[in-house]
């Protein structure tokens, strides 16, 4: 059975670039398989363009940006409210598509269909109120005051993990700020992208407004990062990544928003039911696999209550299930490639290797080559890979405390300040652990922490800016200020 035959509409399903709103193949022969990982079958190809294919698609959203800045911020809204109830129609389809190319099982494909669609929605009524302010004058004869205006083409590369909210995130953002978009999507998952694509047409996106180009990484963010057109470049990923394109936006000075790694803390007051706790931390920690930023990498447990804490997690985590995502009641899906399970497994074996307790995770039960089975770490330290890595697997380690400001200490210990959990009810620790923890977002008592109304973004090496929001939008907008001076007055700075 071909992939396509999967779908209620086949059509979504495209192997093509797709630029000024013509699907493109690429004019080198060169190109790239896209694998099911939990399967290790070939659902199909994308081309890899070449270089002047990149240019080209900067020359079409140059052109587009001229049209789509020019419409009223209403009309901008109502194309995205086309795209969005598009997304909606063709949800099924899309979770499908993303969960046969990603690997993450069907009810979270869906669930990701329905986050990554409440961007659109989000960002086209946001794009109505990008205010600009009036400014008392201390000129005579003046009026003074900031309009908001789009900063330009912006460039958008996105990852594999969450590979169609990742892009509406961004690209809502921009497109309902008047500019155009250029989408890298992760070469493992470009097919929930370009369904994108085909869906954004039919809902009267311009061409050149969004457009998705495919190729090789490095080439293909070298292009856009030299391209002086482009004035905006977001980027979700690795620090390691991240630090290299943001040099390479230096030369041209472009607006760089970052979402990079995590190293989330999970951190478990004495005052909490053990049971409770344990349970919501195996949620926050094996969501997608582990492949996930805001995966709780380290879950520190007070003395008090760690022995009681690591039974019921173990307990919990033995509950879940292991297998192909499309496959019945499924918790977690495959590691996205087999590359990712030799760096869990070497994950583990360091911990191991320096005095952690292997609690469970049985590695000859895994289901194929891409799977990689929960495993429960304890006695986890400091010089481990697993405190300092982002592991991206589903891989847990606890660590006991004594008391919070030794736990403040264990939890600001990384480089990454993305985001961290708390789970206790004592209302003088929520308040002086929440505002001495280094991170840029902190759930109390609460494992789900995201949506369109929120501020997503880290501080220290998880990031530059950023998305959702009311904030969210000001990554595509400079503000211009104006000073309207009377004729005939002598002005003076």
């Amino acid at each position: 059975m071909t992939l396509s035959s999967k779908l209620s509409d086949p059509l979504l399903l495209r192997q093509y670039a797709y630029v000024d709103g013509k699907w493109t193949h690429g004019e080198g022969g060169r190109e790239e398989a896209v694998l099911n990982p939990a399967t290790g079958e070939t659902l199909g190809h994308i081309p890899w363009l070449e270089p002047h294919q990149i240019t080209a698609a900067v020359d079409a959203a140059e052109v587009a940006f001229r049209r789509w800045r020019a419409l009223r911020a209403d009309e901008r809204c109502e194309r995205l409210l086309a795209w969005y109830d598009l997304l909606q129609a063709h949800r099924e389809d899309l979770a499908i598509l993303m969960t046969l190319e990603q690997g993450k099982p069907l009810p979270d494909a869906r669930g990701e269909v329905e986050y990554g669609a409440s961007f659109v929605r989000w960002f086209a009524e946001e794009g109505k109120r990008t205010f600009g302010e009036t400014i008392p004058s201390h000129i005579p004869n003046a009026a003074l005051g900031t309009i908001k205006e789009p900063v330009g083409i912006a460039a958008l590369i996105t990852p594999w993990n969450f590979p169609l909210a990742m892009i509406t995130r961004k690209a809502a953002a921009a497109m309902a700020a008047g500019c155009p978009v250029i989408v890298k999507p992760a070469g493992e998952t470009p097919f929930s992208a370009l369904a994108l694509a085909e869906l954004a047409e039919r809902a009267g996106i311009p061409a050149g407004v969004f457009n998705v180009v495919l190729g090789e990484p490095a080439e293909v963010s070298k292009i856009l990062c030299a391209e002086d057109r482009v004035k905006a470049l977001s980027f979700t990923g690795s620090t390691r990544v991240g630090r290299l394109l943001l040099e390479q936006c230096a030369n041209t000075v472009k607006r760089v928003s970052l979402e990079l790694g995590g190293n989330a803390p999970f951190i478990v007051g004495p005052d909490m039911n053990p049971k409770e706790a344990a349970f919501a931390a195996v949620a926050a920690k094996f969501q997608t696999a582990g492949q996930d930023c805001l995966a709780a990498d380290r879950i520190l447990v007070h003395e008090s209550i760690h022995d009681a804490f690591v039974e019921h997690f173990a307990e919990r985590m033995a509950a879940l299930t292991v297998g192909n995502g499309l496959e019945g009641e499924i918790d977690l899906g495959p590691l996205i490639h087999r590359q990712a399970v030799e760096k869990a497994a070497a994950i583990v074996d360091d911990a191991i290797s320096k005095g952690a307790t292997l609690v469970a995770g049985d590695q000859s039960q895994a289901p194929g080559e891409n799977f990689f089975m929960p495993v429960l770490l304890t006695g986890v330290t400091h010089d481990m890979k697993i405190w300092h890595e982002e592991s991206f697997a589903p891989v847990a380690g606890i660590t006991a405390y004594a008391d919070d400001d030794q736990v403040i200490e264990m939890a600001n210990d990384t480089e990454y300040g993305l985001a961290a959990y708390l789970y206790t009810h004592d209302i003088r620790r929520i308040w002086k652990v929440l505002r001495a923890l280094e991170f840029g977002m902190v759930a109390v008592n609460s494992v789900k922490m995201t949506g369109p109304p929120v501020p997503f973004g880290g501080v220290k090496h998880s990031g530059l800016g950023r998305e959702g929001g009311v904030t969210g939008i000001d990554e595509y907008l400079e503000t211009k200020y104006y000073c309207l001076g009377a004729l005939g007055s002598v002005s003076g700075s």
